[in-house]
């Protein structure tokens, strides 16, 4: 159900399952759900915008060059997934665990990405500019040659990642766990290049 004040937050859906459905070029707006299940779903260049999704669970679900605008998926879990052409414009991803998605190519604006897991994933080559990805699980991920300028990932779990060729150029890198990343050729400012050595365990000595 859709509320006709924009003020007042839609009556969710809650708990419903959505298997196998053809929803090619839908347009979603302003629609909820909470702990509901999409498998097999069909949402290639679908509109999904103001939307909120709670605790929802996506199982090989196709978002094929769909728009994703303005919406949340709080603490979701996607498996098998695929976000192939897909535009991702100013969502909140908090809270929520990626497993074995495909994600190239994706266009990827803004938005929040606390505390995600994207654990082993491939991305890339891809833009992740200027997003909020603290404390989030990028272990073991792909992330050569990705584009990650003025995101924040103070706090994040970067351990294993392949970062060779990425830049960070801004990035926010405190507490930020390194261990055993692969960081041939990454491109870094002076306050990165100070806070990847000290996640590497080198004293920083900034008054020598």
């Amino acid at each position: 159900m859709t509320s006709s004040d924009p003020s007042r937050p839609p009556t969710p859906e809650v708990g419903t399952r959505v298997v196998e459905e053809d929803w090619y070029a839908t347009e979603l707006v302003d629609r909820s759900w909470e702990r509901c299940t999409f498998a097999e779903v069909d949402l290639t260049e679908a509109s999904v915008r103001g939307c909120r999704f709670q605790e929802c669970t996506f199982e090989r679900v196709r978002f094929n060059a769909a728009g994703l605008e303005q919406s949340s998926f709080v603490a979701c879990t996607f498996v098998a997934c695929s976000f192939f052409d897909a535009t991702l414009d100013g969502c909140r991803w908090d809270g929520t665990i990626f497993t074995a998605c495909s994600w190239k190519p994706v266009t990827v604006r803004g938005g929040s990405w606390w505390g995600v897991s994207l654990v082993d994933a491939d991305l890339r080559e891809q833009s992740w500019r200027g997003l909020r990805l603290t404390e989030a699980d990028l272990s073991g991920a792909d992330l050569r040659a990705c584009d990650l300028r003025g995101s924040d990932l103070t706090g994040a779990d970067l351990r294993r990642t392949r970062l060779e060729g990425a830049d960070l150029r801004g990035c926010a890198l405190s507490a930020a766990d390194l261990e055993d990343a692969r960081v041939r050729g990454v491109r870094l400012d002076v306050t990165g290049a100070l806070a990847l050595a000290g996640s590497l365990g080198a004293v920083v000595d900034t008054d020598a």
